[in-house]
């Protein structure tokens, strides 16, 4: 009983610290919006946990501190349903009402819109964008964050790959909308640059269909060597799965936001996978930090773990950081302006790691890529696609924290 006794009161008094702590800070609102409701709702509840589970991480720990002030952080989400329309309502509501420094999206065509309003004098905000379109960090917005690297490295890396492969036609069946449509565009202009064939471009809304006979069968009908497909995870795996049932024994290249695990986890059949090239499995390219990550996700939201979560939780650690670095909590250009401070994050403290940022606001993180071959998943490979230089090259190699191999892999 002894023992027990003190065992309780030791309970109580680390509670009471870490209560106390977190009861003497001021709070930080951070504003996510994005699809929490309808077909997109995977998606985004992923997105929107990585960055709750990084921001009861830090609070636990203290905060942080700004000026000799506590601080600690609260998240506001809001359902914009894949909306852009609504986003920017759920974004001015998050300004009004709580203050939001920034805001986290995962949608481009919501971001682009995001980024119409982010600047307005006096009602400036950080825009977190969890998007891989190139364009995000082209517009010359100047509080934006782009958070993954651009798609255009997987399209790169991933028409090289299929081409070695000996495929030479290519039937594009991936998601509608303004993402897919830019995916589309530069697939095919890589593809056909190799000599390469695309015998059809039929895009489908992955966000709304389940049967996919139609576009499938005009798909199939011109004997492709492989299908570029993809949109939310889900949603490719039926992809999948309804083209082996239609008799499709070639590959899939899929575009970055379809994720092997995630579709591997969802499959009735997943051998029907062979054959597949695709963003690499989380769990495939572990780092020190990984695995104590994905026991805390999988106790917290009895959800398996994506890079959707891994990326916005280690993108949020990013901005805490920036913030303590430039030392304010509401002037988000001297905010902005720290992010280089925070830079490299590397993987014996995250699940994944940032080695800089480009002058437009893009994080530096490796492409990942990997396929499955005679029913396994190979090797997964890491890719260095912002530089080419060997003495900045050297030093990554030097100082990562994981020991997935690294090829280098510099895009124009």
């Amino acid at each position: 009983m002894k023992g027990r006794t003190s065992f309780i009161f030791l309970t109580a008094l680390i509670l009471a610290v870490m209560w106390g702590a977190a009861a003497g800070a001021e709070d930080i609102v951070i504003g996510y919006t994005g699809p929490l409701s309808g077909p997109g709702a995977e998606y985004g509840h992923d997105c929107a946990n990585g960055v709750e589970m990084a921001i009861n991480e830090i609070n636990s720990r203290g905060g942080i501190e700004v000026r000799g002030r506590k601080y600690t952080f609260r998240l506001e989400k809001k359902d914009d349903k894949i909306n852009p329309e609504t986003s920017v309502a759920n974004a001015r509501l998050l300004r009004k009402d709580h203050k939001a420094v920034a805001i986290f999206n995962p949608l481009f065509g919501n971001l682009m819109a995001l980024m119409k309003i982010n600047q307005e004098r006096r009602n400036e905000f950080l825009v977190m964008a969890y998007t891989s379109v190139p364009q995000v960090s082209e517009t010359g917005n100047r509080l934006t964050i782009a958070l993954p690297m651009p798609f255009t490295i997987y399209s790169k890396i991933e028409a090289a790959l299929a081409w070695e492969r000996g495929w030479r036609k290519c039937a594009m069946v991936v998601t509608a909308g303004a993402y897919g449509d830019a995916w589309r565009k530069a697939f095919g202009a890589e593809w056909q640059k190799k000599g390469g064939t695309i015998t059809l471009d039929k895009p489908a809304n992955y966000y709304t269909r389940t049967d996919f006979a139609g576009p499938l069968a005009e798909a199939l009908a011109t004997n492709p060597d492989f299908l570029l497909i993809g949109g939310p995870s889900p949603t490719t795996a039926m992809i999948i799965e309804q083209a082996r049932a239609r008799g499709f024994e070639g590959g899939f290249v899929m575009i970055d936001q379809a994720k092997l695990d995630a579709i591997y986890a969802v499959m009735q059949k997943p051998l029907g996978m062979e054959g597949c090239i695709g963003t690499a499995k989380v769990t495939d390219v572990p780092f020190p930090a990984t695995a104590a990550f994905i026991q805390t996700y999988k106790n917290t939201y009895k959800r398996n773990v994506t890079w959707e979560c891994v990326i916005n939780y280690t993108s949020m650690y990013a901005l805490a950081l920036a913030i303590a670095a430039a030392q304010t909590t509401d002037d988000v250009y001297a905010i902005r302006a720290a992010f280089p401070r925070v830079f490299p994050m590397l993987g014996d403290r995250y699940p994944m790691e940032f080695h800089g940022l480009t002058p437009n606001g893009r994080m530096l993180c490796m492409a990942v890529i990997q396929s499955m071959k005679h029913g396994r998943f190979t090797q997964a490979y890491q890719y260095i696609w912002w530089t080419n230089n060997r003495a900045e090259t050297d030093k990554i190699r030097k100082v990562t924290k994981g020991d997935t191999p690294i090829v280098v892999f510099k895009v124009d």
